[in-house]
């Protein structure tokens, strides 16, 4: 997967966050975290689905059985993240909203209607998948 990935920040690096094929016309983003163990900074492609002055992101991992490990170190994060959007490197506040949360449904559905896959994702596990929200700071 780090390949994949790292192919994928390559791409959209070099492209001021454009990156077609199976993203074309969709808003990818690179998520910056510190892990929460490991105190090492990672970096996450995500496709991100605007919602008003935010984005939601989603922790699917493809359909995986347990969430990825971006979405416990955005959970012990106490300070805005940094983002890469488009050409711009960015702060965000995040918000982790999962299942049964007051604003899980809406935001999940937002994801999911802007991502095709989702609903392939969603036939490969039982497990509901957590979002984010990310908001940029001006």
């Amino acid at each position: 997967m780090a390949s994949f990935n790292d192919t994928v920040i390559e791409n959209f690096r070099a492209n001021d966050g454009v990156v077609g094929g199976h993203w074309e016309g969709k808003t990818l983003l690179l998520l910056h975290t510190t892990g929460r163990r490991s105190g090492k900074e990672y970096v996450t492609p995500l496709v991100a689905a605007p919602d008003g002055d935010s984005y939601v992101i989603c922790g699917s991992l493809g359909g995986a059985p347990k969430d990825p490990e971006w979405v416990a170190n955005l959970e012990a994060a106490d300070e805005p993240v940094t983002v890469e959007l488009g050409k711009d490197t960015v702060q965000a506040d995040q918000t982790v909203v999962r299942p049964g949360d007051d604003d899980w449904e809406r935001l999940y559905g937002i994801w999911r209607a802007y991502w095709p896959d989702a609903a392939d994702y969603e036939t490969k596990t039982d497990r509901k998948f957590p979002v984010a929200r990310l908001t940029v700071r001006d």
